[in-house]
């Protein structure tokens, strides 16, 4: 039976892998606009779920359910970085981004320690 936050994982995943076939570079890296659509309909979704998940009532994920939603996160990751012009293969975990956001409160700074990118100054400064 699935979870419920099935229906959002699902849709996650779909809009990750449809953002991912549709990407086309900045010519001009950065894009920092879309790298923050990224951030908050991408990452913050997935990290949403996640903590949504994992307080309160504590609720399992079905079988390749929390895959999943690891996997869309890490595809908005990748799309996050390719705006800036760096290739990566983010493999992030769910509970990382969740406590990264619990220390800094700024999706976009998540998205930074976990990719790296942009190097430099964290957001903010």
């Amino acid at each position: 039976m699935p979870s419920q936050y099935s229906d959002r994982i699902a849709d996650l995943a779909d809009a990750a892998e449809a953002d991912r076939a549709s990407f086309d570079p900045p010519a001009d890296p950065p894009d920092e606009r879309r790298a923050l659509r990224y951030c908050r309909e991408g990452v913050g979704e997935a990290v949403a779920v996640y903590v949504a998940a994992r307080t309160g009532e504590f609720a399992r994920f079905e079988e390749g359910e929390f895959e999943t939603l690891e996997l869309a996160m890490n595809t908005y990751l990748d799309l996050y970085a390719r705006c800036y012009g760096v290739d990566i293969d983010a493999d992030c975990s769910a509970r990382t981004a969740a406590e990264a956001l619990v220390d800094t409160h700024d999706i976009v700074a998540v998205a930074q320690i976990l990719t790296g990118v942009p190097s430099g100054e964290p957001a903010g400064n």
